[in-house]
């Protein structure tokens, strides 16, 4: 087993599948959107024809959505996934955001919560999309005041309770929109149907993978992890390689990876951020590493991310995370911290200049 190049081929990061952006957020199931402008990149670069107005059309119309979900951070899910993400994932949320909340001694009463939320909901739904300095001032007409933080939990709690969700995409700020005028409302599905489903999208796009590796993702209990890979049947199976057990599907990708690519990947990308780190630990862990040092060196991880959870934008080449690059410049910065068969980004820099400019 090469569990390289089988990752980046099920990723979607070499010979990619898609032309649709919103078709890549409904494979992958949820993509990590930490970084407001750079979520984008990393959705596009799954895609055969990278184009930031694609992904502009595919959010403004609502058929990718951003919102808190998973791990109570900042998430990528498709419309036609979006009801069933909140039934699934949104009880965890909230314990996480309230977990978080009193150890920042946050404490928000529910008549406050409601109270604020009927603002926001209206805000929104008044001006269609909303930014944050539009709910500032929304909740200032109605005689209500607080800081940014405690306005931002609010606004969290809001988007796991499925009331706001994202609005139109702009250059630099985030804006809110009434989930009920932008996303299609589903029949509600049976919850072993959904966890399945989510348990299948997780496998398909991110194998070879872990149990464990899954619990982090997904901020689901271990026990709901390992129900969905029993329900996945015989379309799943188990592969060792170096004494780990690792699952994959039996419709696993596994041709197409060619050598001597660069990717340059965003902060807080699926490539990285699917995987249980070192500072992630369970119960069940073996104790055995981190799977993300498949593709990471243990000795260069801080160069990819700290234990506070902030990762950088890197560079793989073969898959292998090898360097640093600098996305928000207009010439190419990159910097090298492995050995690689070359340092020569232009083809991969290239990409992502066209990517900005369509």
């Amino acid at each position: 087993m090469n569990p390289v190049a089988i990752r980046l081929l099920n990723q979607q990061l070499v010979a990619p599948q898609f032309s649709d952006p919103a078709e890549v957020v409904s494979y992958m199931g949820a993509m990590q959107a930490q970084e407001y402008r750079l979520m984008r990149w990393a959705v596009e670069m799954r895609t055969r024809k990278p184009s930031h107005k694609a992904f502009k059309e595919a959010f403004d119309s609502g058929r990718i959505i951003r919102l808190h979900l998973m791990r109570g951070t900042w998430q990528l899910v498709s419309a036609e996934d979006y009801w069933m993400m909140i039934d699934l994932c949104a009880s965890k949320a909230i314990a996480v955001t309230k977990g978080w909340m009193s150890s920042n001694k946050i404490t928000i009463p529910d008549q406050e919560l409601f109270q604020v939320r009927d603002v926001l909901a209206q805000t929104a739904a008044d001006l269609g999309s909303a930014t944050k300095e539009d709910f500032v001032q929304a909740l200032a007409e109605n005689n209500m005041q607080m800081d940014d933080h405690r306005l931002s939990y609010h606004i969290r709690m809001a988007e796991i309770s499925g009331v706001l969700c994202s609005g139109d995409l702009l250059p630099l700020k985030a804006t809110y929109m009434l989930t009920a005028d932008k996303v299609k409302q589903t029949a509600k599905m049976d919850r072993d149907e959904a966890l399945m489903r989510l348990t299948c999208k997780y496998f398909r796009s991110r194998q070879p993978a872990t149990l464990e590796d899954f619990v982090w993702w997904s901020g689901l209990n271990i026990s709901d992890c390992r129900k969905g890979i029993a329900l996945l049947g015989d379309s799943i199976h188990v592969e060792r390689w170096k004494g780990r057990e690792f699952y994959m599907t039996d419709d696993c990708r596994t041709r197409g990876f060619r050598k001597g690519k660069f990717l340059l990947i965003p902060p807080y990308d699926e490539y990285l951020i699917s995987y249980k780190g070192e500072a992630q630990k369970l119960s069940s862990a073996s104790g055995k590493g981190t799977t993300r040092d498949i593709v990471l060196p243990p000795e260069h991880r801080h160069h990819a991310h700290n234990n506070s959870g902030i990762f950088q934008p890197v560079i793989a080449y073969d898959g292998t995370i090898c360097g640093n690059w600098s996305p928000f410049r207009d010439d190419c910065r990159a910097t090298f911290f492995a050995e690689t068969c070359s340092a020569d980004v232009t083809e991969a820099w290239q990409s992502y200049m066209d990517y900005r400019r369509k």
